[in-house]
């Protein structure tokens, strides 16, 4: 491990913080000898791109090691502007509560209910480290960022409504899901979602899983707090500053090379950590380091589209996140949702997401992101890829030549007398769906996160989508754990502090479950008639 022992931790290069890094207005002094005059500067740790996952694990170290300097280079101009802005996603909050892709149905006709316990364990963690940061002044008037909306799973048909049933029976004596209602009558149906019901043929069975517990989360408010807060302690922020580079050096450091997007100017950054939380830009950098456990590793792009309501009268008769079943060959990200969204403190509804395809990475990317991620270590991963997801390319064929009615005869599958004058098409995030070499397989498609990380501890990235945002608080943990292992022992106690479940499954201890999910209910307004208000910390260590 590169933290030697002669230097003190905040202080890795043995210079000082504030002597050491510098705003991108300051006036710096050439390099006489490297890098055409780059501007050259030192870090203990470079977070590139100022999204979710660069925010959080900014925010965590600057409360683990204060004395850490932290320089965040950001391609465009604002914070949170691509997968974390909140028209740029679902906002749902992801714990599993409504998603029918985390409980697949198994033969015997019962449901698999493991990857929705450990799902909705992360979005405990998060949850808890938001109330931790409230209660530090960290974050700051928690409705800016989370709010209470029931989260709905919606099937019509016999068939489905049976498996929801069986679901629900699967799900409603988990800890982590009790308070989950299943409703089958068209009465309450009606009562409970009126916009769904007006016009619905209900000789057609319906059926919910409800549960009122909930949140709608606005990741682009929490991101611009978290990233002030980085600033404010001492971080340093560059906008419109793009990493074009990264070389590891003989010492295990590492040379980051960025250009000014607006100046042109070049500035070479050394650094003993380097995490890449770019989004659908992760790939490049993780590829261009080096590293061999980013070999084999390839993306598949696929952005969306969103209909945003714009009949205030519409809005207001809807209050939940209602998810139904992803088409066949649909990728779980384009499972259909129509959602109450709370942004800027104002409600909002949307439909979708309708798949698009493009090859850039990023919404604000470049035509060549997926022919340029092309590498000999990762062409037989997506060659196979794209071989065995032949009903995936269909779906997206389909979707690509959806007329503007179509899309509307989705959305009444939900809401049945939706007219197109009453909502309007928005461009949604691009995702890259991660591609993994397989035995036997060449590569497969994933849905999910991984975190790929350098053996040495000194780089470490994100790629994949869904739940994302949502976990951002474990991914963090994972990312701090595989790269500082020495220091995370010693960390721990803070840890505990912020975070008073690490380590414990809460679906295996209620006790413990129902203290933190009160102390967080209080403290992130949720929940006015939460029981107790403290942070469960002290009543813990005898617990864990």
């Amino acid at each position: 491990m590169w933290l030697t022992a002669h230097l003190r931790p905040g202080n890795l290069f043995g210079v000082t913080q504030q002597a050491d890094a510098r705003t991108a207005n300051d006036k710096e002094v050439d390099s006489p000898v490297s890098n055409q005059n780059a501007v050259e500067t030192k870090t203990d740790v470079v977070l590139v791109g100022a999204g979710i996952m660069s925010a959080t694990l900014g925010a965590l170290l600057r409360q683990l090691q204060p004395d850490w300097s932290i320089s965040t280079f950001e391609r465009l101009d604002a914070v949170a502007a691509e997968s974390s802005d909140p028209w740029n996603n679902a906002g749902t909050g992801h714990s599993a509560l409504c998603e029918l892709n985390y409980t697949p149905e198994n033969p015997d006709g019962t449901v698999d209910i493991k990857k929705a316990v450990n799902v909705n364990e992360q979005f405990q963690v998060s949850r808890q480290f938001w109330a931790h940061a409230v209660e530090q002044g960290i974050l700051t008037q928690p409705k800016e960022f989370i709010n209470p909306v029931a989260h709905v799973s919606f099937v019509h048909g016999e068939a489905n409504a049976k498996y929801l049933r069986a679901r629900y029976d699967a799900l409603a004596g988990n800890t982590l899901f009790r308070g989950m209602e299943y409703i089958d009558d068209p009465a309450e149906f009606t009562k409970r979602l009126p916009l769904m019901s007006k016009g619905r043929d209900f000789s057609d069975p319906i059926a919910l899983n409800w549960s009122q517990d909930g949140t709608d989360v606005d990741f682009g408010a929490l991101t611009k707090q978290l990233v002030g807060h980085i600033g404010k302690t001492g971080g340093k922020m560059y906008f419109g500053h793009e990493v074009t580079n990264l070389t590891q050096n003989s010492d295990k450091t590492w040379t980051v090379k960025v250009t000014n997007t607006r100046t042109g100017e070049k500035r070479v950054v050394r650094t003993r950590f380097v995490f890449v939380g770019a989004g659908g830009g992760a790939l490049h950098l993780l590829q261009k380091s080096g590293i061999k456990e980013a070999k084999g590793f390839g993306g598949f792009p696929v952005s969306g589209a969103f209909l945003r309501c714009t009949n205030p009268e519409l809005i207001a008769q809807h209050s939940a996140k209602v998810y139904g079943k992803a088409a066949v060959g649909a990728p779980p990200m384009s499972v259909p949702h129509l959602d109450t969204r709370v942004i800027g403190n104002k409600p909002g509804l949307m439909f979708g997401p309708y798949a698009g395809w493009s090859p850039k990475f990023l919404k604000q990317g470049r035509v060549t992101d997926l022919p340029g991620s092309v590498k000999p270590n990762n062409i037989l991963s997506m060659l196979g890829v794209g071989v065995s997801e032949l009903g995936l390319v269909k779906y997206l064929v389909s979707e690509l030549t959806k007329s503007e009615a179509g899309r509307i005869v989705d959305l009444r599958e939900f809401a049945p007398q939706a007219q197109a004058q009453d909502w309007e098409l928005i461009t949604a995030g691009q995702r890259v769906q991660v591609i993994r070499r397989a035995k036997g397989k060449g590569g497969v498609l994933e849905f999910g996160t991984a975190v790929v990380a350098a053996e040495d501890g000194s780089i470490a990235g994100l790629l994949g989508a869904s739940p994302g945002a949502s976990t951002a608080v474990p991914a963090m943990l994972d990312v701090l754990e595989r790269c500082f292992p020495t220091e995370f022992q010693g960390w721990k106690g803070k840890l505990r502090e912020m975070i008073p479940s690490i380590g414990v499954k809460l679906a295996d201890n209620e006790g413990l479950f129902d203290q933190v999910w009160d102390w967080s209910s209080k403290v992130l307004e949720l929940d006015s008639a939460a029981a107790t208000g403290s942070s469960p910390v002290a009543d813990t260590a005898a617990t864990v």
